[in-house]
């Protein structure tokens, strides 16, 4: 585990990079006296770098081997959030941010290829059960220090704050990462890729992870709406976001490690995992009150937390080794994209027809993937544990 730990806080270092500025932007906009518009464009950017550079880093990570790729992208995350430190301009914030999407989008896929690389496939479970528990980790703390940071210093402390942490974990990385280098590769045509992609060795855990993600992010930004429409304060749903979060990252070590000694299947685990997270949401809906509210943040919290380690190993499992990088990093853009396509159809539904209805949706999404994740396929590699 020891060559791991730094693969896990490079995935704490995104999560907590991520979370830790988008949390506090709208106090931000209010300050500079800018548009809803230019709120939504500065969450979506960090997000929209991942999206476009994640399979672009990931191939380059299976060309170059991944560790360079990991460190030349934490170098570039410190390098973004300190330029913002340096150039002591407010209206940079965009930039910044954009920068730290790039950078990020390249040291990701490249941690997840490593602890993929650097794990034993009885272990894998294990391992990527770790690497989601850190991020989760800086998903929670995000907004909070993120809030203090911001408060004793301004954006200047919480950058700084960014940067050094990118750097003592890219030296950290420097010092303990084994070098792996990259695999021999057949030459592969865009065709060849995409039925490689069409398969269902990673359709179906790419699915998963896109709808865990997308409930997660439903759950942070919706679940406070439920609470207040029932009368609850501020403390209180702010607790059933903490609850969800924490859930979500206590569990996926557990769920790793029953996956790796057999208890565990992955194609049963990945698709009750979602069916318990499509159960939170409706239970959030149907039931009133601070107790439903937080036992169904701890429905999503565990739902989620049991399906994406699942997920991940069985990606690793059926990727060809020498094109690892290009397959975490096109999975990769799965979980951005239902990052953000979770939260856009609740509210789009939500807008016309109320939140219940929009949830209700979200949770017959789930469900329906809990029941194409059980479909019998014939994936291009048996994975282990299914």
């Amino acid at each position: 585990m020891r060559p791991l730990a730094p693969l896990f806080a490079a995935g704490f270092v995104t999560a907590f990079g991520a979370h830790s500025i988008a949390a506090s932007l709208g106090g931000y906009t209010e300050s500079e006296h800018a548009s809803l518009l230019t709120l939504g464009v500065l969450l979506a950017i960090y997000d929209g770098a991942e999206i476009v550079l994640k399979p672009v880093f990931g191939a380059l990570a299976d060309r170059i081997g991944p560790r360079p790729v990991l460190f030349g992208g934490l170098l570039a995350f410190a390098a973004a959030s300190a330029g913002f430190v340096l150039a002591g301009d407010p209206a940079l914030v965009g930039l910044a941010r954009l920068g730290q999407g790039a950078a990020a989008a390249a040291f990701s896929p490249a941690a997840g290829a490593l602890v993929a690389r650097l794990s034993p496939q009885r272990r894998r479970g294990r391992a990527f059960g770790g690497y989601g528990a850190w991020k989760g980790l800086g998903y929670t703390l995000g907004p909070l220090l993120g809030g203090v940071l911001i408060t004793l210093g301004g954006y200047s402390l919480l950058f700084a704050t960014l940067a050094v942490l990118a750097l003592v974990v890219a030296t950290w990385a420097a010092l303990a990462v084994p070098s792996v280098p990259p695999l021999p590769r057949a030459r592969q045509t865009v065709l060849g890729l995409v039925r490689r992609l069409a398969q269902a060795g990673f359709l179906r855990p790419t699915v998963v992870l896109a709808g865990t993600t997308a409930a997660l992010a439903v759950g942070v930004g919706f679940l406070p709406v439920v609470g207040a429409t029932a009368g609850l304060g501020p403390l209180a749903t702010g607790a059933s976001v903490s609850l969800l979060a924490a859930s979500a990252a206590l569990v996926q070590p557990f769920a790793g490690r029953a996956r790796d000694n057999g208890r565990l299947p992955e194609i049963a685990g990945m698709a009750g995992g979602l069916a318990l997270t499509a159960a939170g949401l409706v239970l959030a809906t149907v039931l009133p009150g601070l107790a439903a509210i937080l036992v169904a943040a701890v429905a999503i919290g565990i739902g989620t937390g049991v399906a994406t380690p699942l997920g991940f190993a069985q990606l690793s499992a059926s990727a060809p080794p020498e094109r690892l990088g290009q397959t975490m990093g096109a999975a990769e853009v799965g979980r951005e994209l239902g990052d953000a396509g979770g939260p856009l159809l609740v509210g789009a539904i939500a807008a016309g027809a109320g939140l219940g209805t929009g949830l209700a949706v979200l949770a017959a999404v789930l469900a329906l993937g809990a029941l194409t994740a059980r479909y019998p396929a014939r994936p291009d590699r048996p994975p282990s544990h299914a």
